[in-house]
C-alpha cells in the first residue's frame, strides 16, 4: 500500500509540474488539459482523476493552504493570534513554497493577474480558509459570532501579509529583503490582534469605570 501511495503521489506531482511549466510559459487560459496530459504522458482522464478542475492544476496545494491557519489554532486555541504568528514565522524560516519567496513567484502571480478564473479561485480559497479558521475557533469553545469575527481579523492579516509578499516580489525585491520586511509586519499586526483579543469587552470597561 505504501508503494502504491508513493506512485500516486509521484504521478500527481508530475502532472502538476507539467501543468505549471505550460502555464508559466503560455498563460493559464491558453493551455488545455489535453496538453497537460500530453506533456505529463498521461491521459486526460488521468489528469481529472487527480485534479477536478483546471484551476486545481494551478493551485495544486490549495487544500493545504485552506486548513493551515485552522490547524495552527487547533493546536493552540487559547491564543489564536500568537498561534497564527508562530505559523507564519515558521513558514518564513523554512521557506514554505506557498509563500512565494522564490525566483519563479513573480511569473506565477503574473499568470494569476492575467486570468479572471484564477483570481476568482484565489478569492474563494481565502474565503474557505477563513471559514475553516472560524470553525476551529468555534470548536475551541468560543461563541459562534465571536469565532467568526476573530477568524475574519486573523485571516485578513494573513491575506495582507501574503499580499505584501506578492507586491514586493513583483516589484523586484529580493526574497531576503521581502522576508525581513514581512516578518516585521507580521510581528506588529498579530501583536495588535493579540492585544485586541485580550482587551475586556466594552461593557466590562464601562462597568469598571
Amino acid at each position: 500500500m505504501a508503494l502504491r501511495a508513493e506512485k500516486k503521489a509521484a504521478t500527481r506531482t508530475a502532472i502538476a509540474d507539467a501543468a505549471m511549466g505550460l502555464f508559466l510559459a503560455r498563460g493559464f487560459d491558453k493551455v488545455t488539459v489535453a496538453e497537460v496530459g500530453e506533456v505529463a504522458r498521461v491521459s486526460v482522464n488521468t489528469v481529472f482523476n487527480y485534479f477536478a478542475t483546471k484551476e486545481d492544476l494551478f493551485f495544486d496545494r490549495q487544500d493545504e493552504v485552506v486548513v493551515r491557519l485552522a490547524g495552527a489554532v487547533r493546536a493552540a486555541p487559547a491564543d489564536p493570534a500568537a498561534a497564527a504568528l508562530a505559523l507564519f514565522r515558521d513558514e518564513l524560516d523554512r521557506g514554505e513554497p506557498t509563500l512565494g519567496l522564490h525566483p519563479d513567484a513573480p511569473a506565477f502571480w503574473r499568470v494569476v493577474g492575467d486570468s479572471p478564473s484564477l483570481q476568482a479561485r484565489a478569492r474563494l480559497r481565502g474565503e474557505q480558509a477563513e471559514l475553516a479558521l472560524g470553525d476551529a475557533l468555534a470548536e475551541s469553545g468560543r461563541a459562534e459570532d465571536e469565532a467568526r469575527w476573530i477568524a475574519a481579523m486573523l485571516a485578513g492579516i494573513d491575506r495582507a501579509l501574503h499580499g505584501q509578499i506578492r507586491r514586493s516580489m513583483l516589484a523586484g525585491e529580493s526574497p531576503d529583503a521581502t522576508r525581513r520586511a514581512v516578518r516585521g509586519t507580521a510581528e506588529r499586526a498579530f501583536a495588535a490582534a493579540g492585544r485586541a483579543l485580550a482587551a475586556p469587552p466594552a461593557e466590562d470597561r464601562a462597568a469598571s469605570g
